[in-house]
């Protein structure tokens, strides 16, 4: 998969694999390098480690900022939530200069920490969409890793012919496979930031299989409120209510 800031980009076949030389384009993926520089990457990771890590599932740690959810029953309070940590203001702030981010308010951030000695993983899911909104980003610190995106679905695929590994060959016809035998893997370079929105946040599962933990590594993902929750929806004033807090950089985890 190849990406460099473009907002549509192609996902092409593994020279090892039975894709070589097929590719097709894969919307929906934002990706930046160097978001961060090194200094503030290590001063954000001591700060995170000053505060406790909760064991979640699949090896992870993580602490969560953000509102008490209940997603089963779709319910939602403040709880013990405060704010968004300190350290965060500057890269919300950095975010705005994008313009796939120009309107990104978040409300809710999560730290997971991933080590290979736990075998931590992510298996594929889709982020809840009754919460949170259009667009997931993720700033990747202290490792590189992959991220994996699957649909498990039974149409059909349009795959293209490539030449010179990037360029579409739109003489060859092309060749049609079910989506559920393709995994897209997208490089996450360490400190490297990635939105995924459209497809790849409505269609496509996204994971972190083991095999892609190399060493620690921390994922800091931002979410927004989905449509329920904004300007017209009907618990806009809650969402309202919770942004406020969320914007004034003074949380602890919950």
């Amino acid at each position: 998969y190849h990406s460099s800031g473009l907002s549509c980009c192609l996902a092409v076949g593994n020279e090892c694999s039975e894709f070589a030389g097929w590719a097709f384009p894969f919307p929906g993926v934002f990706l930046l390098e160097e978001f961060i520089n090194p200094d503030e990457e290590s001063e954000m990771v001591q700060l995170m480690d000053q505060d406790d890590w909760k064991l979640s599932q699949s090896g992870r740690r993580k602490q969560d900022y953000g509102p008490k959810v209940n997603f089963k029953k779709k319910k939602l309070k403040a709880g013990g939530f405060i704010g968004l940590p300190s350290f965060s203001q500057e890269i919300v702030q950095r975010m705005k200069a994008h313009s796939a981010l120009e309107d990104f308010f978040p409300v809710e951030q999560c730290n997971l920490d991933y080590l290979p000695e736990r075998g931590s993983a992510i298996d594929p899911h889709f982020d809840d969409w009754w919460l949170w909104g259009q667009r997931l980003v993720s700033l990747n610190l202290l490792s590189k890793t992959v991220l994996s995106m699957s649909w498990d679905s039974e149409d059909s695929l349009q795959l293209f012919a490539t030449h010179n590994s990037w360029n579409i060959d739109h003489s060859c016809p092309p060749r049609l496979i079910p989506y559920k035998e393709v995994t897209v893997d997208i490089l996450l370079p360490r400190r490297s930031l990635i939105v995924l929105y459209g497809d790849a946040r409505y269609k496509w599962k996204h994971a972190i299989y083991r095999k892609h933990i190399e060493h620690r590594r921390i994922c800091v993902t931002f979410r927004e409120l989905s449509a329920e929750f904004t300007l017209g929806g009907k618990q806009e004033k809650l969402g309202k209510e919770l942004l406020e807090i969320a914007l004034t950089f003074q949380g602890k985890p919950v």
